[in-house]
């Protein structure tokens, strides 16, 4: 009974330095990993990652990792654009769910085999892709769109500033648009078109409401699947597949 008591007693000991030394080693495997991230896509701050499964060990042993998880705040992706001030689109938080991500043996590299994730751009960013100076939208009507938020119900509020014949309306106008993801790019559109007292042809007041964002060189070649406005900004979901993680 006594050597049953000692061998329980040994097991419960090695199992529990077991348990320690595999949390040893994923923490130093994610400490390495944002590090190399880090620099792979020259993130001007170490992202969060987090390698999901127990235990680590017998997953390294097969040079294969369920999941792996990474958090980036403030990304800047590329927008295409030429201008210094608009070349860059800054992302307030991009999480992805890296799954089946198998490595080198040297852990120069690792790749996943699908991706999926979340990204939020607030409205101040997404706005830089509207016209920012006022432009002709009628004979002696000019128009700017001065602001985006929250519509409710998956929807854009475009805030619109208008002077008509040297005046300017006392109130913005607004309307409600539909955002989407074509490819690499957000749109902006305009369910109905404003009202600003004057008869607009609708091909010139949506040069003003209507607008889109290129959003292009995500981590590891992800890229957007879709988008919803939300309360500080538009939710747009990512994916990916043989997505590059290190090398």
């Amino acid at each position: 009974m006594r050597a049953l008591r000692i061998i329980l007693i040994v097991v419960v000991v090695l199992g529990g330095l077991f348990v320690i030394a595999d949390r040893v080693a994923v923490g130093f495997a994610e400490d390495e990993a944002a590090d190399r991230i880090k620099s792979t896509e020259g993130l001007s701050s170490t992202p969060d990652v987090s390698i999901e499964g127990f235990p680590f060990l017998t997953q390294v042993v097969s040079g294969e990792l369920d999941d792996v998880k990474i958090g980036i705040k403030d990304y800047e992706a590329s927008t295409g654009g030429t201008n210094a001030a608009t070349a860059k689109i800054r992302i307030d938080d991009l999480n992805a769910e890296m799954h089946g991500v198998a490595f080198s043996g040297d852990y120069s590299s690792a790749t996943a085999d699908s991706a999926t994730g979340t990204a939020t751009i607030s409205y101040d960013e997404l706005l830089k892709a509207a016209k920012s100076e006022p432009a002709q939208v009628a004979p002696g009507v000019t128009a700017q769109v001065i602001g985006l938020s929250d519509g409710g119900d998956g929807k854009v509020k475009v805030t619109v500033s208008a002077t008509v014949l040297g005046t300017k309306l006392p109130q913005p106008v607004s309307v409600l648009s539909s955002v989407s993801v074509h490819g690499d790019t957000v749109r902006v559109h305009a369910d109905s078109l404003p009202k600003l007292g004057v008869e607009l042809a609708e091909g010139r007041i949506r040069s003003i409401t209507d607008f889109q964002q290129k959003i292009d060189e995500l981590p590891g070649g992800i890229e957007l699947d879709k988008v919803e406005a939300a309360e500080d900004g538009v939710d747009i979901s990512v994916k990916g597949s043989d997505v590059k993680l290190v090398g």
